[in-house]
């Protein structure tokens, strides 16, 4: 396993390995014998940087969601992990009811909801501090400085590391980055949004944005990240949910455009070349690239997350990454 470092502050930065877990599923759609073989191997193999959210899997049942936080603790405390596991959980999008959604009926990010959501994660989660908390989604109903300020108190309180944001305008990060910069208060440090090989269109419509989805990386964020080094991108759904290698998976509508085929076929080429899955292809292309990309896999089998690992140490020539990035 390699390794990179998230966050500026010595205080709460943290070292992470460059291959982040996803346990979305864990204690739902993949029951809890299957999501501790995992986290196991996982952690075996060197891993440190695994990955949920406060409203995991609320749609499994029509509840709220909190499985996935629930069963990390559970995992944690069998196998007496400490804190060199780094968790990283999300608040903002829980359902406010059972039976409703993110999209229609969210908690949003006033400072109470992120005091109280909070607490409850680090409750689930059995932890004292958080390592990295996300605001998953934006609320734009709540003063952008309120949020900012609810995070920080948490963070100056110890109870929470680092900072981060999903699916977020790019210029609302950096409005509150800049917010919490001119108030030396910690920002956001940490970015997670969807990104892979393949480029999606971004004007699809989506249940939460009016404009188009919001939780790709496009031109912009990657732009962004260029002009911060002090940020990263943490690449959640990377290989697609399986949409590269299982012919029961589609590839996603809103990547149904004609740049596609090209990228395919030389992803195709290069795993050929180099004995390898176009999964591991995807993998070894975001960790070796120029930007610092963790990407955010998930497994419902040790098998899939074998595959992944192995990406790891594949390196790809400069000229297979140079043909990779110039398909279109």
């Amino acid at each position: 396993m390699r390794y990179r470092t998230i966050g500026t502050d010595p205080r709460t930065r943290r070292e992470v390995s460059v291959l982040a877990l996803g346990a979305m599923l864990f204690g739902t759609y993949t029951d809890e014998e299957t999501s501790f073989a995992v986290l196991d191997r996982y952690a075996e193999a060197g891993g440190t940087f695994v990955d949920t959210s406060d409203n995991y899997a609320y749609w499994f049942d029509g509840g709220q969601g909190g499985e996935s936080e629930a069963l990390l603790g559970r995992w944690r405390r069998s196998r007496g992990i400490g804190a060199e596991i780094v968790i990283a959980t999300k608040l903002g999008a829980r359902p406010l009811a059972p039976g409703t959604g993110y999209a229609d009926n969210p908690e949003g990010l006033s400072a109470k909801v992120i005091r109280e959501a909070a607490e409850r994660s680090r409750d689930r989660l059995g932890v004292e501090r958080i390592d990295l908390l996300y605001a998953h989604i934006e609320d734009r109903s709540v003063p952008l400085g309120e949020s900012v300020e609810g995070f920080a108190d948490l963070v100056a309180e110890g109870t929470i590391g680092l900072l981060g944001a999903s699916n977020h305008a790019v210029w609302r990060v950096e409005r509150a980055r800049a917010l919490a910069a001119a108030a030396g208060l910690p920002g956001y440090e940490v970015l997670q949004y969807q990104h892979s090989h393949l480029r999606p269109r971004t004007d699809v419509p989506s249940p939460l944005f009016e404009d188009g989805s919001l939780g790709h990386a496009g031109a912009e964020l990657l732009s962004y990240l260029r002009a911060e080094p002090g940020l990263v991108l943490v690449a959640y759904s990377p290989l697609l949910g399986g949409a590269y290698a299982r012919a029961d998976k589609p590839i996603p509508p809103d990547y149904d455009h004609p740049g596609t085929p090209a990228r395919l076929a030389v992803l195709r080429e290069v795993a050929q070349e180099c004995g390898a899955t176009v999964n591991q292809v995807v993998l070894a292309w975001q960790l070796g690239g120029p930007l610092p990309i963790v990407p955010l896999v998930g497994a419902s089998s040790v098998a899939q997350l074998e595959e992944s690992l192995a990406a790891v140490d594949l390196e790809l020539t400069a000229e297979q990454r140079a043909r990779l990035d110039g398909a279109h």
